[in-house]
C-alpha cells in the first residue's frame, strides 16, 4: 500500500482523506494557502506546506508547485478531492509523467468525460438514452435555429467544458434565442477557457439522478446505486439522499447498468458518477459524468457500507475492488445537507465572517462532515460550504425525523446558513410525499414561507415553556404570578414578542 499520500485539496474533503488514510496506516501532506495556514487540515496532516496566496489560480491550481511537493516529501500518490484539480487532464497527466499515482481516472478518462460532447459521442455507440438535441458544438446559428424549432421549445444551450450550472441558458421561445446563445457562449469562456456549446431539449419536471459507479484496472465495473439530487439552487445542490424515493427496483437495475456502460465507454477507473435527468415518466437521459468523488458521496456510503475513498486509494494501488455487484445491497436511507454560508432569505447570497459560536449534533445515525471550528473565519476565496450534516435512518420517514432533530441541535452563530433552509425542506409536504424535482426551491420556497416556518418554531417552544412554567407552578405556587388558565395562546404569543 502507498506509504504517503499528498491531498491537493482543502476544507472537509481533505480532513475526510486524511482520516481514512490515518485508518489505513497511510502518511498524509496536506498543502495550504496562506488563508488556510490554520486551517484545520493543514494541522491534522503529518506534514503540510503553503502553496501560494489565497485565490485559488494562485495556490491550489499550482501544478507544477504540487508535484514539487510530492517529490520533496516523497509522496507516492495524490488525492484530489473535488474541485480544482480534481478533474483537470492536464494534471493528471504531469503527474504520470513523473511518475506520481492520481487516486483518480486517467487523463483520458477525464478528457472524453470533461467535455460534454465527447462524453455524448463515446457514450452513443453503447445506446444509453440521451436527451433529444444537438451532440455536436454549435457553429451555424440559423442552423442551430432551425434545429430548435424541430426540437421544440423550451431548450436548453448547454457549455461543453464544466458544470455547476455556469454556460447554461433557458430558451423559452425563438426569440430569445439568440441572446441567450451570446449569454451562454460568454459565461462558458469565461468560466472554462471554452465557448462550445450545445442544444438540448428540456426537460419539464426532471429529477437529477446519479449513479455512483466504482470500477478498478482490470475491467470490474460496479454501480452503487442512486443518489437523488433535484434540490438545487442555480443548478448546485443542497440536500441530496440514497436511494430516490420514487425509483423502483427493475429502474434502479437499468439505470445502474446504463451507468456502467457509460464507464466502460472511457475505460473508467475509480470513483465516479454518471449523472441522469429523470422525466416525469420515470424515463432517463444521460447527462454527463463527473471523473471524481461527490461532495455527497457520505449518503452512499451510509446505505451500502462501503468507504468510498478507502476504496478509491485500494483501485489506484492496482488492488481490484473488493466486492462484486452481488455483494451490494441497499440498507436503510440516508440524507445529506450542505451546510452553506448564505443567506437563504436573500436569494442565497453568500455570506463571511467568524464562527462566534460552533456546536455540532451529535448521536447515533448522524454524521458530521466540517472544516471549521469556534473562531473559525469563512474566507471569501473559496466555496462557502462548512459543513455536510449526513443522518441515516431504517426507513426514509426515519431519515427526514433524524434530520429534523439534528438541525435543531445544530448552533451556528455568526454566519448566516443554510440551516433553517433544511428544516424547510424536511417539512415540506412535497418533499416528504418525494413528488419533487429540480424546480423544487423556485416551486415552494418563498422568503415569508421560511419566515412563517421560523415563527411556528419559535411559538412551538415558547408553547412548551409555558406548559412547563405552568406544571411547575401548579406543583410548587409562586408568588405574585398570576397566570391565565384558559389562554389564547396566539394572542399570548404576540403579547409577548411585542415587549
Amino acid at each position: 500500500m502507498f506509504a504517503k499520500i499528498l491531498i491537493a485539496n482543502r476544507g472537509e474533503i481533505a480532513i475526510r482523506v486524511i482520516r481514512t488514510c490515518k485508518e489505513m496506516g497511510i502518511k498524509t501532506v496536506a498543502i495550504y494557502s496562506t488563508a488556510d495556514r490554520l486551517a484545520l487540515h493543514t494541522r491534522m496532516a503529518d506534514e503540510a506546506y503553503c502553496v501560494g496566496e489565497p485565490p485559488s489560480a494562485a495556490s491550489y491550481l499550482q501544478m507544477d508547485k504540487i508535484i514539487e511537493i510530492c517529490k520533496q516529501t516523497k509522496a507516492e500518490a495524490v488525492h484530489p478531492g473535488y474541485g480544482f484539480l480534481s478533474e483537470n487532464a492536464v494534471f493528471a497527466q504531469k503527474l504520470k509523467e513523473n511518475n506520481i499515482v492520481l487516486i483518480g481516472p486517467s487523463a483520458e478518462s477525464m478528457r472524453i468525460m470533461g467535455s460534454k460532447l465527447a462524453a455524448k459521442a463515446a457514450v452513443s455507440h453503447f445506446d444509453v438514452p440521451m436527451v433529444p438535441g444537438v451532440n455536436h458544438a454549435i457553429s451555424d446559428v440559423e442552423e442551430a435555429k432551425k434545429v430548435a424549432k424541430e426540437i421544440g421549445f423550451p431548450i436548453l444551450i448547454k457549455a461543453s467544458a464544466g458544470g455547476g450550472g455556469k454556460g447554461m441558458r433557458l430558451v423559452e421561445k425563438i426569440e430569445e434565442f439568440d441572446a441567450g446563445l451570446k449569454m451562454a457562449r460568454s459565461e462558458a469562456l469565461a468560466s472554462f477557457g471554452d465557448e462550445a456549446v450545445f442544444i438540448e431539449k428540456f426537460v419539464t419536471k426532471p429529477r437529477h439522478i446519479e449513479i455512483q459507479i466504482m470500477a478498478d484496472n482490470y475491467g470490474n465495473v460496479t454501480y452503487l446505486f442512486e443518489r437523488e439530487c433535484s434540490i438545487q439552487r442555480r443548478h448546485q445542490k443542497l440536500v441530496e439522499e440514497a436511494p430516490s424515493a420514487v425509483l423502483t427496483d427493475l429502474l434502479r437495475e437499468k439505470m445502474g447498468a446504463a451507468a456502467v456502460l457509460v464507464a466502460k465507454a472511457c475505460n473508467y477507473s475509480g470513483a465516479g458518477t454518471v449523472e441522469f435527468l429523470l422525466d416525469a415518466n420515470h424515463h432517463f437521459y444521460f447527462l454527463e459524468m463527473n471523473t471524481r468523488l461527490q461532495v455527497e458521496h457520505p449518503v452512499t456510503e451510509m446505505i451500502t457500507g462501503i468507504d468510498l475513498v478507502k476504496t478509491q486509494i485500494q483501485v489506484a494501488f492496482g488492488q481490484k475492488l473488493p466486492f462484486t455487484q452481488n455483494d451490494l445491497k441497499i440498507n436503510g436511507h440516508a440524507i445529506e445537507l450542505r451546510i452553506c454560508a448564505e443567506d437563504p432569505y436573500n436569494n442565497f447570497l453568500p455570506d463571511i465572517g467568524k464562527l462566534e459560536r460552533y456546536r455540532t449534533p451529535k448521536g447515533r445515525n448522524i454524521r458530521v462532515d466540517d472544516c471549521v471550528e469556534e473562531g473559525s473565519e469563512i474566507p471569501i476565496y473559496y466555496d462557502n460550504m462548512i459543513a455536510k450534516l449526513i443522518v441515516f435512518g431504517e426507513t426514509r420517514n426515519i431519515a427526514i425525523a433524524n434530520m429534523k432533530r439534528a438541525i435543531s441541535e445544530y448552533e451556528i452563530n455568526g454566519v448566516t446558513t443554510t440551516l433553517g433552509f433544511g428544516t424547510f425542506v424536511m417539512n415540506n409536504e412535497d418533499f416528504i410525499s418525494g413528488d419533487f424535482d429540480t424546480g423544487f426551491i423556485n416551486k415552494n420556497f418563498k422568503t415569508d414561507t421560511l419566515e412563517l416556518l421560523n415563527e411556528n418554531e419559535s411559538k412551538a417552544i415558547a408553547a412548551a415553556a409555558l406548559l412547563a412554567f405552568k406544571e411547575v407552578s401548579a406543583a410548587q405556587p409562586l408568588n405574585n404570578i398570576n397566570l391565565p388558565t384558559n389562554i389564547d395562546f396566539d394572542q399570548w404569543y404576540l403579547s409577548r414578542k411585542t415587549k
